[in-house]
């Protein structure tokens, strides 16, 4: 569907641009001033001009980015961006996350970028917004996505390494290094003592995450332990990357396994060949994703990267205008 020129948020080549002004969310091109969701690297992207971001999310992005020219924000603090008044909420999302709040005239668009509804000790709880239009992401928009307690997964993880310990095997969880891993961390340090082995990629993000004042279980990187050891008992996370990689080698019996919201249909499970699949997902699901629009009182909605056609027949029956922006965001991987 043709967007409208007077829209404050409008999909450009570059990404989603604001004309009043003059700035980008999340662009996939360089442009001169983006402002920044959160740091995952579909949404922060290196070659801008200048990245606003959030106070408590710019040491994400300086790990991620390195030397960059960065302005940040406090959640719910206004700034102005050329004609446009402009501010962050929490996204609940990972440490950090923004949804962009834009206004002009009295008008207001918010931009939601990833989001999660559930509790996560990692970082700050995502705030409903009201507004008038609602860019939503829908990476998980089809009804039978529906998440399960994280702290019963955590006890399930610990309950998975236990049971690999008696066959003399490690546990290795593979799991996204921003977020993802340092958000079954937190979970654990309810249910377990036992230090978790990370692999190096891992072990960065989590040292991000500890400075931020975020309390985990105890964790070593396997960098640290002895290479003849056999890790049996041990769990271990470690990106999806070191699957098949020369890294894994090292541990002689193991199983390995997923935390992903993709693990709530088994079939994604058994294409992948993971022993075991754990649901935990950073992003809504799907009664999280249609309460929340409904929670922002928008008339209009825009769904970007994802499942988008279910959430927007759902909501055009529910009387709300939907349509869809076709983005280069990724999913959850």
């Amino acid at each position: 569907m043709p967007v409208a020129s007077q829209d404050l948020i409008q999909l450009r080549p570059e990404g989603l641009y604001c004309p009043a002004g003059d700035f980008h969310i999340d662009p996939w091109r360089p442009v001169p001033r983006a402002v920044i969701t959160h740091g995952h690297g579909d949404h922060a992207r290196p070659g801008m001009g200048a990245y606003h971001t959030t106070r408590i999310g710019l040491p994400i992005l300086e790990w991620r980015l390195g030397e960059q020219i960065y302005v940040s924000h406090e959640y719910g603090v206004p700034f102005r961006m050329g004609d446009a008044t402009v501010s962050l909420h929490p996204a609940g999302h990972v440490l950090g996350s923004a949804q962009v709040r834009v206004e002009v005239e009295g008008e207001v668009w918010v931009a939601s970028g990833d989001y999660k509804r559930q509790h996560d000790p990692t970082c700050d709880p995502f705030e409903v917004v009201r507004c008038d239009t609602f860019i939503t992401e829908a990476t998980f928009g089809l009804p039978i996505y529906r998440w399960p307690d994280t702290p019963e997964v955590a006890r399930d993880i610990v309950a998975w390494r236990d049971h690999c310990a008696e066959r003399g095997e490690a546990a290795i969880l593979y799991c996204y290094a921003l977020g993802k891993a340092q958000r079954v961390l937190a979970e654990l340090a309810a249910h377990t003592d036992t230090p978790v082995l990370l692999h190096g990629a891992v072990a960065t993000g989590v040292e991000v995450y500890r400075r931020a004042g975020i309390a985990m279980v105890e964790t070593i990187p396997v960098v640290e332990t002895d290479r003849s050891a056999d890790y049996a008992g041990q769990l271990v996370l470690a990106p999806p990357s070191a699957a098949g990689s020369p890294w894994i080698r090292r541990f002689r019996r193991a199983q390995q396994g997923f935390a992903s919201g993709w693990m709530r249909l088994r079939g994604n499970r058994r294409r992948r060949n993971y022993d075991r699949g754990f649901v935990v997902s950073d992003h809504a699901d799907w009664p999280d994703l249609m309460r929340t629009v409904r929670e922002t009182g928008a008339s209009r909605v825009i769904a970007t990267h994802g499942n988008t056609d279910a959430i927007i027949r759902a909501l055009c029956e529910d009387g709300i205008a939907a349509e869809a922006f076709r983005t280069d965001f990724g999913g959850e991987e």
